[in-house]
């Protein structure tokens, strides 16, 4: 295995943020490319209804990668500063208590989305003329979920483990092959949405497998180690899960929270617009991904460095490098801020024909949704670092403000305002409360 010498404590903090920045930006990427190339494949083969009703089963996809980031980050967090403590053990048994908490919660959600999924399909805004399309959409993905909980939760593992370019590599070619599978199944083989599904599924195996058989066999210090199965095991299994799940919540809070930005809008589009209106925002659903892997691979990547510094009580080193991914973080938002206002009608065009009420809708809007990209970046850093160090209150406040508290008023009472403009600002306006909050708590 190619894997980097890292010194959490120790190496210089701008080359350990880079080591770690790089190849977290580059698989989040590809990520974002295939939330893309899956919405373009749709849009022209199967149409702008396919479209509506990918983001009607969006929150569902949301809810797996937030508890698999959430367990992922927790996991991390804590291993990490018990490897600074030197009790390699301990970090052991924390990611092997990670990996069965998630076969268990999975279990369950994936049987009872089995068994309910048209009254879930409902609730997240579905309509009649769009039930079709996202029940054989969610069908097919179900399989997937909990190899793609093993996928999130392992990436934030394996970066801790030294090996970043690993992650890397697992996230790059689960993506591409899951672009590579949507293009033939909706394309050549033409199985439509049900299709773009399946591909989604199989490159979700793929990255689950790879991330068992780099901790079997490739990994350094995180190993699986044999649980007990006694009540004391059990009762201290219960007590770090819990634990876990209480540092990394902000993480699934901010996934859910999107979710919810996907539930909401949703609803107020499709009052207002119509489905051509939840077509446009989709679009925006779409290239979100892109902002949030940006703003994600920047609080990622600070925080091994920052948990392990606070373990070790290097303050100045937390410090050192939080003021370097807030830097980090301005400059990429800040990129996609500017990308969304100059080509909106080209991001629009890849996911709809040009003649379409849809595609005069996303081009008006996009450029209003893109003041988010910045505001979101900044919010994301800041939520991290309070993970890092503990603060699971404080980050999970923050991430409750930024995609509720302020974020439903926002989508209720901005149309009412200010017309159907008011649709595309609701998100940054929320973003911006949330971060002038953050910043005069900050100071105090």
């Amino acid at each position: 295995m190619n894997r980097d010498n890292l010194d959490f404590g120790n190496g210089n903090i701008a080359s350990l943020f880079r080591t770690m920045f790089f190849p977290t930006l580059i698989a989040m990427m590809f990520n974002s490319l295939l939330n893309i190339c899956d919405g373009m494949f749709v849009g022209h083969g199967v149409g702008s209804e396919g479209l509506a009703a990918i983001n009607i089963v969006a929150p569902m996809f949301l809810v797996t990668t937030g508890i698999g980031l959430m367990f992922g980050i927790g996991a991390s967090v804590i291993a990490s500063i018990r490897l600074a403590e030197d009790n390699v053990k301990a970090a052991r048994i924390i990611m092997t208590q990670a990996f069965a908490a998630g076969a268990v919660i999975f279990g369950v959600i994936i049987t009872l989305t089995a068994l309910f999924f048209r009254p879930l399909l409902y609730l997240a805004g579905c309509s009649e003329a769009l039930e079709p399309l996202a029940t054989d959409y969610l069908l097919w993905l179900l399989p997937g979920f909990f190899f793609f909980y093993i996928q999130c939760a392992g990436m934030m593992l394996i970066r801790l483990d030294g090996s970043p370019k690993t992650a890397m590599a697992i996230q790059i070619t689960s993506a591409a092959l899951n672009i590579f599978l949507d293009w033939l199944m909706v394309f050549p083989l033409g199985t439509g949405i049900a299709g773009a599904s399946i591909a989604t599924s199989i490159s979700c195996v793929a990255g689950g497998c790879l991330v068992m058989i780099y901790f079997i066999r490739f990994s350094t210090t995180l190993r699986f180690y044999r649980l007990k199965l006694s009540a004391k095991s059990l009762r201290l299994t219960l007590r770090n899960v819990g634990y876990m799940a209480r540092i990394g919540f902000a993480t699934f809070v901010t996934e859910l929270a999107i979710g919810v930005m996907i539930v909401t809008g949703n609803y107020v589009f499709m009052s207002r617009l119509g489905e051509d209106g939840v077509a446009a925002y989709s679009i925006g659903c779409y290239l979100f991904p892109l902002i949030f892997s940006l703003s994600n691979a920047v609080a990622q990547s600070a925080q091994p460095i920052i948990s392990f510094n606070y373990g070790a009580g290097q303050t100045g080193r937390v410090a050192k490098t939080l003021r370097l991914s807030l830097i980090t973080g301005t400059i990429c938002g800040a990129g996609v801020s500017l990308t969304m206002w100059l080509a909106a009608p080209l991001l629009a065009a890849i996911f709809l024909p040009t003649d379409t009420t849809a595609f005069t809708y996303a081009v008006h809007g996009l450029p209003l949704f893109g003041l988010s990209a910045v505001l979101f970046s900044l919010n994301i850093v800041m939520i991290g670092y309070y993970q890092s160090i503990e603060k699971a209150g404080r980050s999970t406040l923050y991430t409750v403000m930024r995609g509720i508290i302020y974020l439903i008023p926002a989508f209720i009472i901005l149309p009412q305002a200010i017309g159907n403009d008011g649709l595309w600002i609701a998100i940054p306006m929320a973003e911006l409360l949330t971060l002038l909050t953050i910043a005069l708590t900050y100071r105090r």
